[in-house]
């Protein structure tokens, strides 16, 4: 199993970016996926999922209306837009397989600030 997190880097408060996480290694059109953050000296928090099959998704409110998970199965990859992105969004943004989160990639650093 891999997972490789791309799309991270340094926005003004407002804007937006796209995560993108490359799948490999598992049927991933099968899996629960998530998206879980770590903002510096705090824990990791979840903040998005997605689900194997019918796409239903979930938020956490710090993100609800603001990010959009999705995910194309034909191309092995999760994506997390992220729109009105606000200082406290700034994080190491990981991608998750399973329910049992056994599988994590690296991450992607965001940072947003003038």
């Amino acid at each position: 199993v891999q997972l490789v997190e791309s799309g991270g880097g340094r926005v003004q408060p407002g804007g937006s970016l796209r995560l993108s996480c490359a799948a490999s290694g598992f049927t991933f059109r099968n899996y629960y996926m998530s998206w879980v953050r770590q903002a510096p000296g705090k824990g990791l928090e979840w903040i998005s999922d997605i689900f194997g099959g019918d796409d239903r998704t979930a938020y956490a409110d710090a993100v609800k209306g603001r990010f959009t998970i999705s995910r194309d199965n034909a191309k092995n990859t999760l994506y997390l837009q992220m729109n009105s992105l606000k200082a406290e969004d700034a994080a190491l943004y990981y991608c998750v397989k399973g329910w049992d989160m056994e599988y994590w990639g690296k991450g992607t650093l965001v940072t947003v600030a003038h």
